[in-house]
C-alpha cells in the first residue's frame, strides 16, 4: 500500500525537498503551507508530474487553537484523496529563524520560536495521533546548533534542544503502537530560512563551511533524500535517535 507522509512547512526549503524525495520513492504527500498558496500549488503540480498524489493544506504551526480544525481537514483530505482514515508518516519540519545575541533577544522573539518549534510540535503531534497509523513514523527537525554553539542562535538552539528531548519521550510513549520517532538535525543549509542568512551572507556561509569536514555548507538535496530514506522500512529499527546530517560540522 502507498504510504502517505504529512510534512509541515512543505512548500519551501527542506520541507519541499523532503516532499519531492518521498514522491520520487513512490510515496504520496500531504504538506502544509502558511501563506504562499502559489508555491504550494506549484509543488502539488510537480509531485503530480512524478505520478504521485499531493494535497496542500494551510496551517500556522504557531496557532495551537487551529490544530483540531486542521486535523478534521486532514481527515477529510485522506478520505477524499485516498479513501483512508490514517496517514503513515509525520515530519515536523515547519519553523522559522529569529537570531539575536542573548543580551538583545526580546521576549516576543523567544516566545515566537518556542511557540512554533516546541509548543507547535508537541500539540500538533498530539492532535494528529488519532490519524497516525500504528507502525508509523515521526521525524522532528532539529539543528546542528544544539551541538555546535554559534553566537546569535541561543534561543533558536534552545528550542531545538527541547525538540530533541521531546522526540525521545515521544518514542517511549508511542512505542506500544509501533511508532518510531527520531530527530534529524541538519547543519547549516543554503535555503531562504532565516531570511536566507546562510545562503546570502557570504561571511556566515564561509564560517560554517570552514567548520565542516566536507568543506561546504549543505543544500536541500543533502537533507530531503535522507529523511525519505529514514521513513522507509529499511530503517524500521532506528528509533529515539538524534541523527545529524551536517557533512561533519564542528569536528
Amino acid at each position: 500500500m502507498t504510504t502517505i507522509s504529512l510534512i509541515t512547512g512543505g512548500s519551501r526549503g527542506l520541507g519541499r525537498n523532503t516532499a519531492l524525495s518521498i514522491a520520487r520513492r513512490g510515496g504520496d504527500v500531504v504538506f502544509t503551507y502558511r501563506s504562499r498558496r502559489e508555491e504550494a500549488d506549484a509543488l502539488v503540480a510537480e509531485i503530480g508530474a512524478l505520478g504521485r498524489t499531493a494535497v496542500a493544506l494551510a496551517l500556522d504551526t504557531g496557532e495551537v487553537a487551529s490544530f483540531a480544525p486542521f486535523a478534521e481537514r486532514l481527515r477529510t483530505a485522506l478520505r477524499e484523496s485516498w479513501g483512508r482514515e490514517t496517514f503513515d508518516h509525520l515530519v515536523n519540519n515547519a519553523g522559522h529563524g529569529d537570531y539575536a545575541a542573548i543580551a538583545e533577544t526580546t521576549e516576543a522573539q523567544f516566545d515566537g520560536l518556542f511557540d512554533v518549534h516546541v509548543k507547535g510540535v508537541f500539540f500538533l503531534t498530539q492532535a494528529l495521533l488519532p490519524l497516525l497509523a500504528d507502525g508509523g513514523r515521526i521525524v522532528n527537525l532539529s539543528s546542528g546548533l544544539t551541538r555546535m554553539a554559534h553566537p546569535g542562535f541561543a534561543a533558536y538552539a534552545a528550542a531545538k534542544g527541547a525538540v530533541e528531548v521531546l522526540s525521545v519521550y515521544m518514542a517511549r510513549e508511542l512505542g506500544a503502537r509501533g511508532i518510531a520517532v527520531n530527530t534529524v538535525a541538519p547543519g547549516a543549509i543554503e535555503t531562504d530560512f532565516g531570511g536566507g542568512a546562510v545562503r546570502d551572507n557570504a561571511e556566515l556561509n564561509r564560517s560554517f563551511a570552514q567548520a565542516t569536514a566536507l568543506g561546504r555548507v549543505g543544500v536541500p538535496d543533502d537533507i530531503g533524500p535522507m529523511i525519505a530514506s529514514l521513513l522507509s522500512p529499511d530503517n524500521r529499527w532506528v528509533n529515539a535517535q538524534r541523527i545529524e546530517v551536517s557533512g561533519g560540522q564542528g569536528l
